[in-house]
């Protein structure tokens, strides 16, 4: 039993090791992958999120000012991280570095810009040049890395926790715990991590030792102040806040596993909970032992 289970060891770090020249099966395998993901996706989306509203011309929609634009650094980080794995699994082919970053990065963009598309169809909602500008931020933060550095010193993070608006508006921000950190932008925090050690390499700061800039905003209860008093007679105060933390960057702890790296690249879009300052011109200055 243990030689298989080393057997079996063996064969997912042989799969997981990244090609040294180009493996055609793989880079092939990657893209038809990937196509068909975003297809079953896109396809999906149609029948259970728009099906149920009526279709309308393509139209634009002016949303820049909602949710505090909350919504809009979702954009930029989902588009980022789908870019950076579209981009690493084509590392992980053996393609040369013009196609990990215009097949691989693109791939956050071009799915995204495929829902907005869905969106512009649909008469609830529409297609907004504030998420298209995200998306290309996104990818932009990705690719600009790459070229200047060829590595990622910055990467964005995300952390969630509940909140008491979500019982007042279960329709909007949420019913079950998975919907809540989709939707309840309340419990939302987006982060900026900055890796020390990149940027002061000759020091003796740990490789893994991040800083962390977030961002997130609280009192939502619509997308807007003008909503917000026709859904609730005591609707409270809307406000940002901003945070300054620490974080680890998990691709920078030293490890010879693939299947490692593999775990910790996907982990790594996740702040870690720490000792964090927190400000907002409604409360002022405030800490927290662990915020996550």
């Amino acid at each position: 039993m243990s030689f298989q289970f080393i057997d079996a060891q063996s064969k997912i770090e042989s799969f997981l090791t990244p090609s040294d020249t180009l493996n055609l099966k793989r880079q092939n395998t990657v893209i038809i992958t990937e196509v068909a993901l975003a297809s079953v996706t896109l396809v999906g989306l149609n029948q259970i999120w728009y099906a149920d509203y009526p279709k309308s011309k393509f139209h634009f929609i002016n949303d820049n000012a909602e949710w505090l634009q909350m919504d809009k650094v979702g954009h930029m980080y989902s588009a980022y991280h789908l870019g950076r794995f579209g981009a690493e699994m084509m590392e992980w082919s053996g393609a040369d570095s013009k196609k990990k970053l215009v097949y691989g990065a693109g791939l956050g963009f071009a799915f995204l810009t495929a829902v907005e598309v869905l969106d512009g169809y649909s008469a609830e909602w529409g297609a907004s040049s504030g998420d298209i500008i995200a998306n290309a931020t996104g990818t932009a933060l990705y690719v600009s890395q790459e070229l200047l550095w060829k590595e990622q010193r910055i990467t964005p993070k995300f952390s969630f926790h509940t909140t008491q608006y979500a019982n007042q508006r279960p329709d909007k921000l949420g019913t079950s715990l998975n919907e809540q950190i989709l939707k309840d932008y309340n419990g939302q925090t987006y982060w900026l991590s900055v890796n020390l050690h990149s940027f002061a390499k000759e020091t003796q700061i740990p490789k893994w030792l991040n800083v962390a800039f977030g961002y997130g905003a609280d009192g939502m209860l619509t997308g807007n102040l003008q909503n917000d008093n026709l859904v609730s007679s005591q609707n409270p105060e809307r406000f940002r806040q901003f945070y300054l933390s620490f974080d680890v960057n998990l691709t920078k702890i030293e490890t010879k596993s693939h299947f490692l790296k593999t775990v910790f690249s996907i982990f790594n879009t996740i702040k870690i909970p720490a000792p964090t300052l927190e400000y907002s011109a409604n409360k002022g200055l405030k800490g927290h032992l662990f915020y996550f």
